[in-house]
């Protein structure tokens, strides 16, 4: 398909309902999807939730619930937080889904059939709350640095895949970018790995865990988490399971993902496509961690922001905004309740929101809110070359600089602003009312383009303020003669105290 964009979230682990780090990643998805929407392609998000595992099986027992029950009322919990920020994803896969399941049977028993899986033997460490294997070299002191707990010694009969047979021509390809992974510390991090450890044949079942997928053809054992998981990337666009036959909007162009979980995306996930002869993903993102004080986010320190926290204190769309601002993207970012809301008031509340109020209220009291577009009437000293900007906003989401194209947008913002300030308008409709209406022509103009390309960003304010302005995003181009009629209503950002 040409003029396609399908980007992926990573199918969140559902042990526990979302967090900070799992609301920034799909913000910035739906950021992303937004955007391609809007530039005409064809384009498909996936989000979803990855319910199998040794760790849920444990959580749910603990619990006294049934893993299914367990599972069902998590994944409800993340579609009703991705709700909260107006996330449009195209489908929330969950891997109990049955046709998943029968897909990632199909795709096993392929495996399976071709020799790419083999009955083995596993010994090794094994950190269940990583769900992931691990080698002497990713600990700290003997610790999972991201658990600070020690992994299992696992030793047990196993159906092993051959991921070693994958490592030179995996590797040629991330030299090469044929594979993408981005930032370029996170790609040297990959290639390191491949070199000086190299890839060994991984697990792909366990016999102990009855919580998963059971091998087609040995249902003693069930398949390793992430041999399900990763194919859900897959079936979410209705892959069947079927060897060599890609789904229409397949390769994804971006796997959008935290640094914790990049190896076995860059190892595990690309040898599996080509075992089943399918292209691989042209690009894998990498964002960092969310810190509060410097601290990783714990229940225990009680520093924990959840998703209903920030939704609850500044609205959805201020959310999207304070989080895709926060830090270049691929950076962690160190946040608290206090930055975040000084944040709020200094770029929200006293930037776009002023802004938005004072040149409402100047068209309402005297032009009787009404301002007929004609561009012949635009100041040319606004200082925004929309051609140029709209050039650097493109190339900024095209580079996944999500806080760089948040900075174009407030540059205009603040241009508008200092406009304001220097013309005075409310002198000006006593003692120069043509000039009045040059301001209040060019302002108009800015605010519309504000609009326009706050939509993949803030999609309910850049409608609340086509509503306030009668406006119309329909095209970025205002049309000459088009009339406004404007009812400012209520500030879009009360300040935080």
């Amino acid at each position: 398909m040409k003029n396609k964009f399908y980007i992926t979230t990573p199918i969140y682990y559902a042990n526990a309902g979302p967090h900070l780090g799992h609301t920034y990643a799909t913000i910035a998805g739906d950021v992303l999807a937004r955007a391609h929407r809007l530039a005409g392609e064809a384009t498909f998000f996936l989000v979803g939730t990855d319910e199998h595992g040794a760790k849920i099986q444990e959580i749910a027992q603990k619990a006294g619930k049934d893993p299914k029950v367990f599972v069902d009322q998590v994944a409800r919990e993340f579609q009703d937080a991705w709700k909260l920020f107006g996330i449009e994803n195209d489908c929330f896969i969950r891997t109990t889904d049955p046709a998943h399941i029968k897909a990632v049977e199909k795709a096993l028993q392929t495996l399976y059939d071709s020799g790419d899986i083999y009955k083995g033997f596993y010994e090794g460490l094994y950190c269940v709350g990583c769900e992931q294997f691990k080698t002497e070299n990713d600990l700290i002191d003997g610790l999972c640095p991201l658990h600070k707990q020690a992994p299992e010694t696992m030793k047990e009969e196993s159906y092993m895949f051959r991921l070693s047979k994958y490592q030179d021509v995996l590797l040629e390809k991330i030299k090469n970018d044929e594979l993408v992974i981005i930032p370029e510390t996170r790609k040297n991090e990959v290639v390191s790995f491949y070199e000086n450890e190299g890839l060994k044949d991984v697990s792909f079942s366990r016999k102990n865990v009855s919580w998963g997928i059971p091998i087609p053809w040995e249902t003693s054992h069930t398949a390793y988490v992430w041999a399900d998981a990763f194919l859900s990337y897959l079936t979410g666009i209705g892959w069947d399971g079927t060897p060599g036959t890609a789904p229409e909007f397949w390769p994804a162009d971006v796997h959008l993902l935290a640094k914790d979980i990049l190896r076995v995306h860059a190892t595990i996930w690309p040898a599996m496509l080509l075992a089943l002869n399918l292209p691989l993903p042209r690009t894998i993102l990498i964002h960092g961690f969310f810190l509060v004080d410097g601290q990783k986010m714990s229940k225990s320190l009680g520093n924990v922001i959840t998703p209903q926290q920030l939704s609850d204190r500044f609205g959805s769309d201020a959310t999207r905004y304070l989080l895709m601002s926060a830090t270049p993207f691929g950076n962690d970012s160190d946040v608290n309740w206090k930055r975040l809301d000084e944040h709020y008031n200094s770029d929200l509340a006293n930037g776009l929101g002023n802004l938005i109020q004072r040149v409402a209220t100047l068209i309402e009291s005297n032009l009787d809110g009404e301002l007929i577009y004609k561009s012949e009437k635009l100041s040319s000293t606004r200082g925004v070359d929309i051609l140029e900007f709209g050039k650097s906003f493109e190339q900024a989401l095209e580079n996944f600089e999500l806080h760089k194209a948040i900075e174009l947008i407030w540059s205009i913002i603040a241009k508008a602003n200092q406009y304001v300030d220097e013309r005075k308008p409310w002198v000006e409709t006593k003692e120069n009312p043509d000039g009045f209406l040059e301001t209040m022509t060019t302002l108009v103009l800015m605010i519309h383009y504000i609009a326009w390309f706050l939509q993949p960003f803030m999609p309910e304010i850049a409608e609340k303020i086509v509503k306030i302005f009668g406006d119309d995003l329909s095209n970025k181009e205002i049309p000459e003669n088009y009339k406004f009629i404007v009812k400012k209503g209520g500030g879009l950002f009360p300040r935080i105290q």
